[in-house]
């Protein structure tokens, strides 16, 4: 498969697939939680608090692993494993990007001073388990 090939399934994937799991490190152990990613090219983002385990977790080491894309369909449903090195990004610009309704549930507006959004610069991107084929490496 062509990297052009690859790239394009794990952008499908990232069109589509908004809730994944995203993995930092906790008192030296790994720490999952679910979280909802947009993307811009290969650069994905998620809205959080300043308040949150994640925030302190990534200050500490900035790298985490996000899995995006398995739908439950069984045997053959193609994944992205997803490596990446976070920062804070508190551009209001960016909130006001990230911003939906449902967030009214965690914050007050995308004014809100908790708000912050993390943007994840991908290091290593695999597509996998594309119906029982070895992982397909995208070169980043």
């Amino acid at each position: 498969m062509s990297q052009d090939n690859i790239r394009a399934e794990v952008e499908n994937i990232l069109e589509n697939s908004h809730i994944g799991t995203m993995a930092t490190v906790k008192n030296n152990k790994p720490h999952s939680r679910y979280m909802t990613f947009f993307h811009e090219n290969l650069k994905l983002y998620t809205a959080t608090s300043k308040e949150t385990d994640k925030t302190e977790e990534l200050e500490e080491n900035p790298y985490t692993h996000i899995i995006l894309g398995y739908e439950g369909e069984g045997f053959g449903d193609a994944y992205v494993e997803y490596q990446g090195k976070a920062k804070l990004n508190d551009s209001q610009e960016l909130k006001n990007q990230v911003w939906n309704e449902y967030m009214k549930n965690w914050f007050e507006g995308p004014e809100d001073p908790n708000l912050v959004v993390l943007e994840i610069e991908p290091i290593g991107i695999q597509l996998m388990n594309k119906k029982g084929e070895s992982p397909k490496t995208l070169d980043v």
